[in-house]
């Protein structure tokens, strides 16, 4: 690269050694984009997450001794996200569309799930996107999953109290899947206010991007 913008460092895990290796192909073919290391199930992600620093991690769904749902929900566990220096970001890959082991993997800090069958241009692009904080899947899709992952929903804390007003009509928005330029246009605010607001939300509720935001509202009958 020419640029000097860090390359994105991507993680694969997938039990099949094939799929590893074309995968590898296709994002060691895209700028800014460099694979770091691979894995070849759940227990050995945990662990070179913590060795490689990856900035993104291509966590498949099913494979033997640990799979993907397990693995992402030790990589966010709280002492390990307390112990990074920078976040990592996880993308479920699944053969099945709206997989609920998928939305289970949300619920434990993903920022998203992507069919196997996905175009190289797509799966940049999902790397790119969560990278970036944001999650990889449609408003809709994604409030289809949770909705069927939280049937009971869990009290409010109180922690969603200390949220301004303004803040609380741009966590809905947020919880809605607008952008911050829709979010700008709804609540009557310049873009870097919105962020400001978003950025205000994260801290007060102990969330780690605007995914957790969706899952937050959701878990708790916000929306």
């Amino acid at each position: 690269m020419t640029s000097s913008t860090p390359e994105i460092g991507v993680l694969l895990v997938d039990d099949q050694d094939l799929f590893r290796e074309g995968v590898r192909t296709i994002v060691d073919a895209q700028p800014g984009l460099a694979v770091v290391g691979s894995a070849s199930d759940g227990l050995e992600a945990v662990r070179l997450v913590e060795e490689l620093v990856p900035d993104v991690v291509l966590m498949d769904i099913r494979m033997p001794e640990m799979d993907g749902v397990e693995a992402t929900r030790q990589i966010f566990s709280p002492d390990r996200v307390a112990r990074r220096a920078k976040p990592v970001r996880v993308v479920v890959l699944t053969t099945f569309d709206l997989d609920d082991r998928a939305a289970t993997a949300i619920r434990h800090g993903a920022s998203g799930f992507l069919l196997k069958d996905a175009t190289p241009l797509q799966l940049a692009d999902a790397i790119r996107t969560v990278h970036a904080g944001n999650a990889v899947l449609a408003p809709t899709d994604l409030t289809t999953l949770l909705d069927g992952a939280f049937r009971a929903r869990v009290s409010v804390p109180a922690s969603f109290s200390g949220l301004t007003d303004k803040e609380r009509e741009v966590f809905a928005a947020v919880a809605a899947g607008l952008s911050n330029t829709e979010i700008a246009a709804r609540v009557f605010a310049s873009e870097s206010t919105v962020k400001t607001h978003v950025g205000a939300i994260l801290r007060k509720l102990d969330l780690r991007d605007r995914v957790q935001i969706v899952v937050f509202a959701h878990e708790h009958g916000l929306v």
